[in-house]
């Protein structure tokens, strides 16, 4: 019995040994989610190899994990990083990317992704979110991000609204698709409201084909809808 436990130990040390001492190959990078990727495998890859030294033929026991996951989160494009090493030594990077829901379109481009963070434009690959114009502040995109955040949600909103823009006062107007009008949100309060209103108004005038007869809606007043005929 002694002599079997004995054994057992030897080959589990002599096992850990083994693989601890296997050298990294070259990264295997995957992508979670969305097939459209705003950063590719090989800047992942690059990412890796710069943060250590070279990654490939590396000894697996010297590599240190959470300082690579933090290196890839680093980046503004990247939501989340996982990195493991097979026991055959090939290093493994599971990537999730932020989603853009809105694309800023001032003196400065760049996305508003689904938290209400800054996301940079990609040069691999361009999303099709509505717009945002006007007076826009990288540190205060709350309630642009709200706005996008409703339309990204909604079904209704997602299919027609273009652009959204926020005036030096920080009232919110929507841009819609193949529609004339422009439509004035005012604050974001009461926003569901808002919106339901701007349903109703939409799917009347649409059956009744008089979309184009008004230049402004104006949804700002609860409980009413303000319109402007052109």
């Amino acid at each position: 019995m002694i002599v079997l436990l004995s054994l057992v130990v030897f080959l589990f040390a002599f096992s850990s040994n083994r693989n601890g001492q296997r050298v990294i190959t070259k990264p295997n990078v995957k992508f979670i989610g969305d097939d459209n990727l705003f950063i590719t495998n090989e800047t992942v890859s690059k990412l890796l190899i710069q943060n250590y030294r070279g990654v490939k033929n590396v000894p697996k026991e010297t590599l240190v994990l959470n300082e690579l996951e933090n290196a890839l989160k680093s980046n503004p494009m990247i939501k989340t990083a996982e990195v493991y090493v097979a026991v055959n030594g090939t290093l493994n990077a599971e990537i999730e990317q932020k989603t853009p829901i809105a694309r800023v379109s001032t003196n400065a481009s760049y996305y508003i992704d689904d938290e209400g963070l800054y996301m940079p434009l990609s040069d691999n690959y361009s999303a099709r979110v509505p717009l945002v114009t006007g007076y826009i502040e990288k540190n205060n995109l709350k309630n642009v991000y709200k706005v996008a955040s409703k339309i990204n949600t909604d079904d209704f909103l997602k299919k027609n609204v273009i652009e959204i823009h926020q005036s030096v006062n920080k009232k919110i107007y929507l841009k819609l698709r193949q529609c004339k009008f422009l439509v004035q949100l005012g604050d974001v309060s009461f926003l569901d409201k808002k919106i339901n209103n701007l349903k109703a108004f939409y799917q009347k005038n649409q059956k009744e084909k008089t979309l184009n007869n008004y230049s402004k809606v104006n949804l700002q007043f609860e409980n009413q809808v303000v319109c402007t005929k052109t």
